[in-house]
This record gives structure tokens, sequence and C-alpha cells, in this order.
């Protein structure tokens, strides 16, 4: 049985505790929204880890909750009258059967929670170190300097074929 990874995000407990999304959050809430799921469409993708983010919708009225492909990255919008931390709470224990389960919120009651049913706590400043070093990673490996990507004819063309060209090139 393959080993999988599975991440609970709490969407807007995440973004209220990272600086740049709680800044954007204030001007425009879809666009932080957004955001936070991009950053973590490159986390899912280097960490292999199935990432589930939760945001609250309980309060809006008749609302039956929905659940959205976006990527590698599952968004939820809860229904009526439940919150992220019961979605969550719901889900950890089944999870964790399947593999390891990270819950990311800086709610310490939900942290408790998350470590009774079997997950691991992480909260959205350890969270955000970890990207952060991640990509300092990846810019570090890929940062190889053009001239070691170029790629000449002759690195590609057998000798003769070179030589000919060469003589072609002096007749001019």
């Amino acid at each position: 049985m393959e080993f999988k990874r599975y991440m609970f995000v709490d969407g807007y407990n995440v973004i209220n505790q990272w600086k740049i999304l709680k800044n954007i959050k204030d001007e425009n809430l879809d666009y932080a929204r957004d955001k936070l799921v991009d950053l973590l469409q490159e986390y899912s993708v280097i960490k292999s880890t199935n990432i589930i983010v939760v945001f609250d919708a309980h309060l809006q009225k008749g609302n039956i909750g929905s659940i959205q492909k976006i990527g590698n990255i599952e968004v939820v919008y809860t229904k009526e009258g439940e919150t992220a931390d019961c979605f969550i709470e719901r889900n950890v224990a089944n999870y964790s059967k399947k593999g390891q389960v990270y819950v990311v919120t800086s709610d310490y009651i939900e942290q408790r929670i998350a470590l009774q049913m079997g997950g691991i706590r992480i909260t959205p400043l350890e969270l955000w170190w970890e990207i952060e070093t991640l990509k300092k990673d990846v810019q570090k490996k890929s940062n190889v300097s053009y001239k070691d990507k170029t790629i000449t004819l002759a690195d590609i063309l057998d000798d003769e074929i070179l030589e000919k060209l060469e003589k072609m090139r002096r007749k001019r």
C-alpha cells in the first residue's frame, strides 16, 4: 500500500496569521483565498502531499457547502452551521487510517484534538517557514548559469559534418 500524506489547512486561520495574506484580505478576501491556494499548490507538488483547505461558510444562511478541486488542492467551504474546525475534526481520524495527517491551525484546542485523533499539528508560521525554505532550495537547484545550459551545433553534430560546414564557411 502506498504511503500518503494529507494536510488539512484551516484557511481563514492561516490567512489571518500570514502577514502577506492578512494585508491582501483587508482589500480583497477572494484574492487572499486564491493566493493561499496558489502557495499551497507548489508545496503540495514538492512535498507530495494531498492538501484540503477548509474555509468557514457556516454563517451563510442556506449554504449547503461545497468542495472544489483546484489543481492538486481540494478547497472546502463548510455548510451552514459547520465550522472549519468541525469539518477538520470529523475527517482527521478517517484520513489518519490512510496515511500521515497534518493539521495547520493556530487554534490551540484544534491542535490538541488533531493530536488526539492521530494527526500532527503545524502552526501557520511553521508552514510559512517551510514554504519559504522550499522556495529557496528550488531556486538554488535551478540556479544554473546560462552558459551551462547552452547547447551548440558542435555538441550535437559529428566531426565529419562539422569539417564540411567549416569548409563551406571559409569559401565565402
